[in-house]
């Protein structure tokens, strides 16, 4: 008999099928479905080297002039974005953590997109509970990860660390969009406690700012850089640490200003 997620057998799948559409709904571009890995799909400590492989050469191919230290970067970005939203939506929006080894991951071109999460029992508990546990698995899966990127393009461990923690950091900014009832002081203390959880203190922290509106935001204050600039040597991202303080801090306030309307 065919299995259906549609109408989940017991808890450990209502939960995984809830998650999965709640990561949906609130970010309106994560494609997920329950079950375990596809042929050819990315899944953490298993061998992985053909994907890694066909990954790093579209890159090379695409990215030519950007250079081997890019092309190391966005294999370690494109592993960790889909694991690192579902942790935080988890913890957040959802109110359980799953088993966050149990995704695996799809690669479209040079992009790692799409997921399939294995069905199963989720711990719930309080939000820092949740945070330090989602925050523990990720440290975890950081770790083989990160091993398997230099397989094929070396990354050291700092630019690796400070790269995951900017996106732990703009998922909290990205939070608080989404949860505009948190008082900032709230947004602030969950995100040094995932730092913390992932082993990643010191290497970012979210910056408040006073807008001439009233209105107080949170951006990012980075250490890290994602080397986009490589690609358009004229032009850094809204929160790149590169450049000059007053431009980067004003780009990111506008930024959040339109996502609040």
């Amino acid at each position: 008999m065919v299995r259906s997620f549609l109408f989940p057998q017991d808890t450990g799948d209502a939960a995984t099928t809830r998650l999965i559409a709640t990561a949906a709904q609130v970010t309106g571009f994560m494609k997920g479905e329950p079950g375990g890995p596809r042929e050819g799909w990315y899944q953490p400590g298993a061998d992985n080297s053909v994907l890694l492989g066909q990954l790093h050469q579209a890159l090379a191919s695409t990215y030519p002039q950007a250079g081997p230290a890019f092309h190391a970067v966005r294999l370690w970005t494109n592993l960790l974005w889909q694991p690192a939203y579902l942790a935080v939506i988890a913890a957040h929006l959802h109110g359980a953590m799953p088993v966050l080894f149990g995704i695996s991951q799809q690669r479209r071109g040079i992009y790692v997109d799409g997921y399939r999460l294995k069905p199963g029992a989720q711990a719930p508990g309080s939000t820092e509970a949740l945070i330090e546990l989602g925050g523990g698995q990720l440290k975890a899966m950081a770790g083989v990860m990160l091993e398997e990127v230099n397989s094929f393009a070396k990354l050291r461990p700092l630019p690796a660390r400070r790269l995951l923690a900017d996106r732990m950091l703009s998922l909290m900014v990205w939070l608080s969009q989404r949860r505009r009832d948190l008082p900032v002081d709230t947004i602030e203390s969950w995100s040094e406690q995932w730092l913390e959880a992932t082993g990643l203190s010191g290497q970012g922290r979210l910056e408040p700012i006073d807008t001439a509106s009233g209105r107080r935001l949170l951006i990012v204050r980075r250490k890290g850089c994602c080397l986009d600039y490589l690609i358009d040597p004229d032009r850094y991202c809204a929160s790149c640490p590169k450049q000059d303080e007053a431009v980067r801090v004003a780009r990111q306030t506008a930024n959040a200003m339109a996502e609040l309307g």
